[in-house]
């Protein structure tokens, strides 16, 4: 749970440190915002949004982040190039936290990521994503903007239920160059791999796969592995299962090594923070047992009173 075979590298992206081995790190947890079915969004093609309602979501997601320490992050998500730059502007004045530049184009992600570094908000942006889809002209355009941050999906549609489908996706083969050298190769330094999660079952495969990749690479990894929970419990196991089933996955996800959870609409914050810091103390405890400590006091081991009799760590 603990070793991984490589050095675990940590990248600092604005106001956040992510990476590293467990328990060192509290996970960071990723809202998203403006996506399809989201009602503050009255036009997606032109981004135009209930601003007051969106503040509020931004302001509640850093509150639980707040309380616990685990860091936040804004997944902005956009149908457009207009709509990208018009949500970016807004979410970099109500927050300082990175943000996820994430369109449902390779053309609107670079015209978002664009936006950003013109605003002078380049140390905190990071573009979503690199994936099987990638082409010589998405490449060019990171060159040409010179990325610092990406995330890489590793999702392989050849080998998609395997942990080393998901690797092989990411380092290549002898007949086509894997998503981390072709990253790297224009110059982007600072990668954080997401691992694919099609259902629930998955989960399980996404978690082995984070393993997998901290073992050999010693990326920065994670998940999004809320999302497939939407049809989830029902009649059979009551009111409360979709809420009890995602905080399940994300912890299995922290337990596996993640560093990251991207875990849907930004209104989920108040349901996602408390199991995840929960499970980052049970982590870290374990971890600071066999000598490895949190990097810093502004960790959920530290800010949230242990229960039982117990003592607190200081």
């Amino acid at each position: 749970m603990f070793r991984f075979g490589c050095e675990q590298k940590i990248f600092t992206i604005g106001n956040v440190k992510v990476g590293g081995r467990p328990g060192e790190l509290p996970t960071v947890l990723i809202g998203s915002m403006f996506h399809r079915g989201h009602k503050i969004v009255e036009d997606h093609r032109r981004g135009i949004f209930d601003e007051r309602g969106a503040e509020k979501l931004i302001m509640a997601q850093q509150e639980m982040s707040d309380k616990p320490g685990n860091p936040c992050m804004v997944d902005v998500v956009a149908d457009s190039g207009e709509a990208l730059k018009n949500y970016i502007d807004f979410v970099s004045c109500c927050t300082d936290v990175p943000m996820l530049i994430n369109g449902t184009s390779a053309s609107v992600r670079l015209q978002g990521l664009k936006r950003a570094y013109e605003v002078g908000l380049k140390n905190r942006s990071i573009y979503t994503s690199i994936n099987y889809t990638l082409t010589g002209s998405e490449l060019e355009g990171l060159r040409e903007l010179k990325a610092e941050s990406a995330v890489i999906q590793a999702f392989n549609p050849r080998d998609p239920l395997r942990p080393e489908g998901m690797y092989y996706m990411l380092q290549g083969s002898t007949e086509k160059e894997g998503l981390l050298k072709s990253a790297e190769r224009v110059g982007i330094a600072k990668l954080l791999i997401l691992a694919s999660v099609l259902d629930i079952p998955s989960i399980g495969i996404a978690c082995k796969a984070i393993n997998l990749i901290k073992d050999r690479l010693g990326m920065p990894s994670g998940a999004a592995p809320l999302g497939v929970f939407s049809g989830w419990g029902g009649r059979v196991l009551g009111d409360d299962a979709k809420t009890l089933g995602r905080a399940a996955a994300a912890a299995i996800i922290q337990a596996s090594g993640g560093n990251f959870i991207i875990y849907g609409s930004i209104a989920k914050a108040k349901t996602i923070f408390p199991p995840c810091a929960a499970a980052d103390i049970i982590i870290a405890y374990a971890a600071k047992a066999s000598g490895i400590a949190p990097l810093d006091k502004n960790h959920p081991l530290y800010k949230i009173k242990s229960g039982g009799r117990g003592p607190m760590m200081r």
